[in-house]
């Protein structure tokens, strides 16, 4: 019997996150065809060159925020697009799939299309076209087959955008649920005197900048109106670290800075109620059924896209809901008084903590995807788009 030839797919990442999306997807891959030879080209970071890809340059060269970075890099940036694609186009893969990224992996994407107009091409990692830029949906038909969606609610929407085919294969933090979720012992504790509330106030310098000292006094607040001690833990990673201690040091009332993923989670566990900045973390702390009051800021500059952005709410878990369960404040309105009018009712058995849990059940049902984990669905559709193109 002659051997089946190698199959040949193409990963291209920009980014640390789409890189642990990678690694898990290499691997399901491997556990779906256990004896097919497997090739792997593109762009890697740390964990998928772990799973033995080699990638074509650092994604440092290409992991860059804001505008003024990505002007200074804009000669590199434009290089490793042409590269890239060169690469991927040399390599005539079997399937050719794009994670995250979009600035980057689209323009990728967009010149292989035209140079192998029969290699199907898989987007895991909706861009946020349900937000804002809602013709990109329909653009993307273009050069892209299908969609890995990682929120419930993206499949309708690019159906309602005209985006291409799009399934929902589950939210990688939905393979987390046994570090977030409190034991029956941990539960307890949550119940018990002095309650942990959770400080988030981001990951990123603008964030920490512009939202410490407001959560700084929203905690003095919460405190006081309390009455009672309350144990505040402020989960920081490494790099930011040092500008949180120098921001605390003017609080009033100091949290418990930790550091590392077990002891987040650990804290997660023991919360009875969070602060937290808008942005993934939101998710993860609706997932341990956290009850929390989420507050943001930003420069006067990217204020102004909150005009256009057609969303009702920034918190994810209230988009996938279908409902405003938690309280967020915004610009202006993300002030102390605002934020601790929030928070303290969450402290207590009241209607606004209850209305939250409630919510947290109905985001479980909506997340769910069965006894599969989200890489292995994300392998299963993939495999099934090149059976389709075959």
């Amino acid at each position: 019997m002659t051997e089946a030839r190698p199959l040949t797919i193409a990963i291209v990442v920009g980014e640390i996150s789409g890189d642990a999306l990678g690694a898990k997807l290499v691997t399901a891959w491997r556990r779906r065809f256990p004896d097919r030879h497997l090739q792997f080209c593109g762009t890697a970071g740390p964990a998928m060159q772990s799973e033995g890809l080699v990638s074509l340059f650092p994604l440092s060269d290409i992991a860059v925020m804001g505008i003024v970075p990505v002007l200074q890099r804009l000669p590199l940036l434009m290089r490793r697009i042409r590269e890239t694609a060169d690469a991927i186009i040399a390599a005539r893969p079997d399937i050719f799939i794009i994670i995250d990224s979009p600035d980057f992996t689209h323009r990728v994407a967009k010149r292989v299309r035209a140079a192998l107009p029969h290699c199907p091409i898989v987007d895991y990692v909706s861009p946020t076209v349900w937000a804002w830029r809602p013709g990109r949906a329909k653009a993307m038909r273009a050069y892209v087959d299908h969609v890995l969606a990682l929120l419930p609610f993206e499949p309708a929407a690019h159906a309602r955008l005209h985006g291409p085919a799009c399934t929902y294969i589950g939210h990688p933090l939905i393979e987390r649920l046994d570090v977030l979720r409190p034991s029956d012992t941990e539960r307890a504790e949550r119940r018990s005197e002095p309650p942990t509330v959770l400080v988030l106030p981001g990951s990123r310098r603008s964030e920490i900048t512009r939202l410490m000292p407001i959560f700084g006094e929203t905690m003095a607040l919460v405190q006081a109106r309390y009455g009672q001690p309350i144990r505040f833990i402020l989960p920081a990673v490494d790099h930011v670290r040092p500008l949180i201690e120098t921001a605390m040091s003017s609080w009033p009332i100091k949290a418990q800075i930790v550091s590392g993923e077990d002891e987040k989670y650990r804290a997660f566990r023991h919360a009875r109620a969070a602060l937290a900045a808008s942005g993934t973390v939101t998710l993860e702390l609706a997932l341990a059924h956290v009850p929390m009051a989420v507050g943001y800021r930003v420069g006067a500059l990217e204020g102004q896209i909150r005009h256009i952005i057609s969303v009702p709410s920034i918190v994810l878990a209230n988009l996938i809901i279908g409902e405003n369960v938690i309280p967020e404040r915004i610009q202006g309105a993300c002030d102390p008084d605002h934020l601790a009018s929030d928070l303290l009712p969450l402290m207590t058995d009241t209607p606004e903590r209850r209305r939250q849990e409630r919510g947290f059940e109905r985001l479980d049902q909506a997340m769910a995807i069965g006894e599969t984990t989200p890489s292995d669905k994300a392998a299963e559709t993939i495999a099934r788009v090149l059976s389709q193109q075959a």
